[in-house]
């Protein structure tokens, strides 16, 4: 028997929430992604975690809140534990490996792509793995062409929002992109949810033991909001992250060239100060002495 499947229970509000928090977690993340192709070292290191960690907070957070307005109306459902935990992991892990790549690499179309892709694999990895914690008197049923659909939307946007990263540093343009970001991660959400089919068993017996949607709202919000929350709060106190331009301590490495040589004009202006004047001296000198 097949089941009625209702992706929209409370209207609205869970996928315009769901866009949302995607959004939140692209735009950390590229900051930080930006703001650690200006370090080296360990702080390169600190900001690629920091942005690998909230892009897959951000879509993670945006799986589970569109998912509290999935239901199957003939089953209950529940959640098992484990497996929800475990695809946050496989997110952040996948999107660390795609992000670290170009980090490292640079913005080589080799480095783009193959980031790009491990990147994508890791936003769909999540969603399926998240569906397969989904625990019903039934089993699911995929399309495949249209799941492969959802994988080529998630692999695209990475590639598009790690080039973004790299190449975009206004506050702005980077804004658009974290929008564009999420809803392409929204839009292979629910065209993932589109290849699915529901199969219940008449005679199956009832869902075994798990979380309950609602009880995983609270642990949701405390533990990926809150980091979100954090990593908003460190992405803030920088104007370097927000804005991509310096301090005001003088120009990005390897700018001072486009600058057209700002940097050297003040020692230049500097330097002839002292031989100026003893010159304007010994020309005064010259005609008293004759």
């Amino acid at each position: 028997m097949q089941g009625t499947v209702d992706g929209f229970t409370y209207g609205l509000v869970t996928p315009v929430t769901a866009f949302l928090m995607a959004c939140l977690g692209a735009a950390l993340g590229l900051r930080c992604t930006t703001r650690s192709l200006r370090t080296r070292g360990a702080s390169r290191a600190g900001w690629l975690a920091l942005g690998a960690t909230s892009i897959g907070s951000g879509i993670w957070t945006m799986h589970f809140i569109a998912m509290l307005g999935f239901s199957v109306r003939e089953a209950p459902m529940s959640y098992d534990r484990p497996l929800t935990f475990a695809s946050l992991a496989v997110a952040i892990v996948m999107v660390g490996v795609g992000i670290f790549l170009v980090g490292y690499r640079g913005a080589t179309p080799m480095a783009l792509v193959t980031g790009g892709t491990i990147t994508g694999l890791g936003v769909a990895s999540m969603h399926y793995l998240g569906m397969a914690g989904v625990n019903f008197a039934g089993l699911f049923e995929y399309q495949t062409l249209t799941v492969a659909l959802s994988v080529v939307i998630a692999v695209v946007a990475s590639i598009v929002a790690l080039w973004a990263a790299v190449n975009i540093h206004g506050f702005l343009p980077s804004l658009g992109a974290s929008v564009v970001m999420g809803v392409a991660v929204s839009g292979m959400h629910y065209t993932g949810m589109a290849a699915l089919q529901v199969h219940l068993h008449p005679d199956a017996a009832p869902a075994g033991p798990g979380e309950a949607p609602t009880s995983l709202l609270l642990p949701m919000m405390i533990g990926p909001g809150c980091f979100l929350l954090l990593a908003a709060v460190i992405v803030m106190v920088d104007p370097l992250v927000v804005t991509g331009a310096p301090r005001g301590t003088g120009p990005l490495p390897g700018t001072a060239a486009r600058c057209g040589g700002a940097m050297s004009s003040i020692p230049a202006q500097r330097r002839p100060a002292r031989p100026y004047e003893t010159a304007s001296r010994r020309a005064y000198r010259q005609p008293r002495s004759r």
